[in-house]
């Protein structure tokens, strides 16, 4: 790090968790600032995804800088950040300042920028992975290109433990956007991690599906009273809810057990993580929230409940058990069903093999430009084609087209064909010189009130009546709430009394049957290489000797009864069940793109005449009914299916009006806040219903709606991963009609029974059929 200092280079250090890299990347700048005489003046930058990461790193380096007695000042710029900090931050400005990506947007947008970053040196971006692809790392990557021009010896200096695509990260680092130019640094790996299945108690039992592993709510619990202290991973909040409550029924030692969510107040959060570093807790159930960043010492194991759905991310939890690199992480899996014991077993292979997944790191977002071009003209006046080129010099927007910038433009200009009518929407004016300014002094107070990418679903504050808030929940979950109903939240039992503006008023609950809140956003799906390593450990016997018994025999049953899926290959079976026909297809492309995949297929099976009934999809599989028995199945998974059907089906669908509401928020055709007021939720959907119909009836090239079908069509829908699908499924389906239902169909069956099968009866025959099964295939 230090030679590529001398040498000006900027750098990607890729380093395992506890390797020190932290402060490898601030070691440059330390010699810097003791060596030289550098005016008072930023010096160095550093970008963490977490506000609180920003200010434990400022606590961190600001040890040893002292304890080595050198003259550096250090300071911290969040939006936790007080007004009186930040008055004396323009005053007296630190040598190195920890920010966020929004802190950063907001720091340029002032006229001052120029002169306060004149002497900036060093780029710092920490926990590169988690912002590289996103929005967030679009507004960041824009933000550096900005540095870069206004500081043009800037050297940048990415971080991360766990970098899938060093290519597209190197060029995520760089100034040009090409990568060539960084230098990579690359650590040795630690001790490689002791990662175990851990399986219910009950003599094994592995229930058929459901994603909540629940059933082994007593082995987790007996394994966190093995350890000091363990992080039980899960994957969603309502999970995180029901798992806590699970561990705590059966507590009978009372081991203190915290809860960690991004739903609960941030003062509980904090409790929990001050409990956490005080050695108070012994276990803390968590979602996401725990991911990155802050680096709990004392944390010895950590445990993973439900399947892991990327190498990548499991890896970065793996990372937060024991903290050092000569000594190995311990992790336990714990999968909720049987086909989750086909992903963990998968995914303990990619972390032994340090097979790193997840997806390359897309085009930039023109919603996130648009944001950004406001912005540089509430900095000061710009030249068009200056911002283009600068804009360019980044990864996210290096192949933009220039007409893609001038729509962007004109959109924030005045709103574009469709809204130039509206004075609310003209924000920027031309000079004769052709510059561009912002409109006037109050659009640049309702953009710095505005900065931001990160759009949250639609939630309401929950609050004891005549007492303390504790969290929230989901809008359209609260708005199904009557009078009476009782739900969970941070692990505390409450009574719905009502409602008061944007504000669910409880009491103390006491029913036995609480409802669990759901939280909006889809479950991560299941990422492409993890799933191509089920696919082969299915195909493959000889793989099957390290999975239990239960689940080896249910496999060699579907070999027996059906086929199994194959690497390249669609395995597809029929069969007739109630007086229904079922349509079972095992492609492994994940929920997101076998939600979209389902409502395509219903489309062709109407179409074709075979009387479509419903769908139901996991990570792993896609199941339809239909009332007469479907043919040609080859036809009905054309690759034509992603043109009129594709169309018709988005054009129709409230996901696009969803994906449409986020882009209109983050590029300032929505504001969150306005001075003086902010708007509930819900006006900012009806708003954004109204734009978008609007746009699509007299604009329906607009620019806001381009970037609404490309968020949609790589995210929620997963359209390339059911283009790369069927174009390898192609000529490859291997279509299976069965008497009745198969081994491998039993859990997807389950299901399609979730909705009606409420007393049990329904699930318990599917069960007693599949039983039989077994016992047939053991007579033959």
């Amino acid at each position: 790090m230090i030679d590529a200092a001398e040498c000006g280079e900027s750098v990607l250090l890729i380093a395992p968790t506890g390797g020190g890299k932290t402060l490898a990347g601030f070691l440059p700048s330390l010699i810097a600032l003791s060596e030289e005489k550098l005016p008072a003046k930023i010096h160095t930058i550093y970008v963490s995804p977490l506000k609180a990461l920003a200010a434990d790193i400022a606590r961190n380096l600001a040890r040893p800088v002292e304890e080595m007695g050198l003259n550096v000042t250090i300071d911290s710029r969040t939006g936790d950040t007080s007004a009186s900090q930040r008055q004396k931050q323009r005053k007296a400005p630190p040598q190195i300042l920890l920010t966020t990506p929004e802190s950063l947007a907001l720091l340029l947008s002032y006229p001052e920028a120029a002169e306060s970053f004149s002497d900036l040196r060093v780029l710092i971006m920490d926990e590169i992975h988690a912002l590289a692809g996103s929005k967030r790392g679009d507004q960041l990557a824009l933000c550096a290109a900005r540095l870069g021009t206004i500081a043009p010896k800037l050297r940048r200096i990415g971080l991360s433990a766990t970098v899938a695509h060093p290519d597209a990260i190197a060029a995520y680092v760089s100034g040009d956007g090409d990568g060539r130019d960084v230098r990579r640094v690359i650590a040795n790996e630690g001790a490689a991690p002791n990662v175990s299945l851990l399986l219910p108690e009950a003599e094994g039992y592995l229930p058929w599906s459901g994603h909540m592993g629940l059933g082994s709510a007593a082995a987790i619990l007996a394994q966190i009273g093995q350890a000091r202290l363990t992080i039980v991973f899960v994957n969603t909040r309502a999970q995180a809810e029901l798992l806590f409550q699970a561990l705590w029924k059966i507590n009978a030692d009372n081991l203190p057990i915290g809860l960690h969510h991004g739903s609960l107040e941030p003062s509980k959060r904090q409790r929990v993580e001050a409990a956490m570093a005080e050695g108070i807790l012994r276990a803390v159930v968590a979602t996401s929230s725990l991911d990155l960043g802050i680096d709990w010492g004392g944390v010895e194991q950590i445990i993973q409940v439900g399947a892991p759905k990327e190498t990548s991310r499991l890896m970065q939890r793996i990372g937060r058990a024991n903290h050092r690199m000569d000594e190995p992480s311990r992790a336990f899996l714990v999968p909720a069903n049987r086909f989750e014991v086909l992903e963990c077993e998968a995914a303990r292979e990619a972390v032994a093999a340090h097979d790193l997944d997840g997806a390359p790191p897309r085009p930039g977002g023109l919603d996130v430009l648009a944001q950004h071009v406001l912005g540089m003209a509430c900095g000061g006046p710009f030249m068009p084609d200056s911002l283009y080129e600068e804009v360019r010099r980044t990864a996210p927007y290096r192949h933009l087209t220039r007409k893609d910038f001038d729509d962007v433009l004109r959109f924030v200009e005045d709103g574009g064909y469709a809204l130039r009518a509206y004075e609310r929407h003209r924000r920027l004016v031309q000079d004769s010189l052709g510059q561009i300014w912002v409109r006037n002094e109050r659009i640049a107070k309702q953009y710095r009130m505005n900065i931001g990418t990160i759009v949250d679903t639609p939630m309401l504050r929950v609050k004891m009546r005549r007492g303390k808030q504790l969290g929230e929940i989901d809008e359209y979950f609260a708005a199904t709430l009557v009078l009476g109903d009782t739900f969970i939240l941070g692990g505390e039992l409450l009574q719905f009394v009502g409602m008061q503006d944007t504000t669910v008023e409880v009491a103390k609950g006491n029913s036995r049957e609480p409802r669990i809140p759901v939280y909006g956003g889809n479950r991560l799906p299941i990422s492409n290489r993890l799933a191509e390593r089920v696919r082969a450990m299915l195909h493959d016997p000889s793989a099957w000797s390290v999975l239990p018994i239960p689940v080896r025999d249910w496999l060699t049953m579907q070999a027996r009864r059906s086929r199994l899926p194959t690497a390249d290959d669609l395995l597809v079976e029929s069969f007739p069940r109630r007086g229904h026909w079922y349509l079972v297809a095992y492609s492994f492309e994940g929920r997101n793109a076998h939600q979209t995949l389902g409502m395509l297929l219903t489309r062709r099976l109407e179409r074709f005449g075979f009387g479509p009934l419903g769908f139901v999809a996991t990570d792993y599989v896609l199941a339809c009914w239909c009332v007469r028995e479907p043919t040609d199945i080859a036809r009905l998974f054309g690759r034509d299916m992603l043109d009129e059907d594709l169309h018709e089906w988005t054009a129709q669908s409230a996901m696009l009006r969803r994906t449409f509401r986020d882009v209109a928020i983050i590029s300032g055709l929505i504001e969150r806040n306005h001075p003086g007021k902010q708007k509930s939720r819900r006006q900012m959907t009806v708003s954004s219903d109204l734009l978008y119909d609007v746009l699509r009836k007299h604009e329906p090239d607009h620019i806001l709606l381009r970037a609404t079908w490309a968020d949609a069509a790589h995210g929620l829908t997963d359209i390339e991963r059911i283009e790369a699908m069927l174009a390898r499924i192609e000529g490859k389906i291997d279509h299976v009609r069965l008497s009745r239902v198969s081994p491998l169909a039993v859990p997807i069956m389950l299901e399609t029974g979730r909705e009606k099968i409420r007393g049990g009866e329904g699930e318990e025959q599917l069960l007693a059929e599949a039983e039989a099964l077994f016992a047939e295939a053991d007579a033959a």
